[in-house]
């Protein structure tokens, strides 16, 4: 039998493998540092296991030891995470859940962002089966209080706010169905903030409606929402429990957890 060469590194098996994650999970559930009793009996690994493996964590920085015995997450857990965080996209987190979106409502699905008093379309998936003319192309702007992911910015802002983006603004309208008094917008917003929708009644372009969906980050930030677009007499409610699916599934891709 060929022995190995005790120069060589033994290769992490499988087990050891598990045994890091799990360790690294119980640290990842505490607070304060945890010691090594109270791991080693979560755990179900034998003290000296449980102390070995977590030196190794400890000699790459993914565990710190602020005294004897005791153990908590490391700062290079959270190096790793800040560029993960760094090359998330908000489109391509959500292009794929749109389409399933789409092919569920077979009308316009819409990603949009806030930029200053405006809403920005980032992408849009629909085909010309849905029977609505594409106004709003990517790269097109809209007013915040004309537009149903606009609402759900301008109800994230506090009254401060949302007075001055009023009064900034002077709320212009489009349609005879647009919001243009800042006491109807506050109701309009209140609603929003209670059910975690928002709605465009023709506010923005006639015989089209829309409802929209928030979108967070791993800060419980919004930063997108996700709308369906329909002539005014197809947009369906039973569609909204799967926008609002459809919206927590990219928040969930973008690092969100519901508090």
């Amino acid at each position: 039998m060929i022995k190995p060469d005790s120069d060589l590194p033994v290769k992490p098996t499988v087990q050891v493998i598990e045994r890091m994650f799990t360790l690294l999970e119980i640290l990842a559930a505490h607070e304060e540092a945890v010691s090594l009793k109270e791991i080693s009996e979560k755990s179900g690994l034998h003290p000296s296991t449980a102390h070995r493996i977590l030196n190794d964590l400890a000699t790459g920085r993914f565990v710190d030891r602020p005294a004897a015995g005791n153990y908590r997450l490391g700062m290079r857990l959270l190096e790793l995470g800040n560029l993960v965080k760094a090359r998330l996209n908000v489109r391509d987190a959500a292009l794929i859940p749109m389409r399933e979106l789409h092919k569920l409502t077979q009308q316009p699905v819409n990603l949009s962002m806030r930029q200053g008093d405006e809403i920005l379309y980032v992408e849009r998936t629909y085909s010309e089966r849905s029977g609505m003319q594409v106004v709003r192309a990517i790269g097109g702007r809209a007013p915040l209080h004309l537009t149903s992911v606009g609402k759900l910015f301008l109800a994230s802002d506090d009254p401060q706010r949302l007075r001055a983006y009023a009064t900034r603004t002077g709320l212009p309208g489009q349609t005879r169905n647009s919001i243009t008094e800042l006491a109807v917008l506050e109701r309009e917003l209140s609603k929003a903030r209670q059910y975690g929708i928002a709605r465009d009644n023709e506010e923005l372009e006639l015989g089209v409606r829309c409802m929209a969906a928030g979108i967070y980050d791993d800060q419980n930030k919004l930063v997108a929402g996700l709308s369906i677009s329909a002539p005014a007499d197809r947009l369906d409610e039973s569609w909204l429990p799967k926008l609002q699916a459809t919206a927590n599934e990219i928040s969930s891709a973008l690092g969100y957890t519901l508090r």
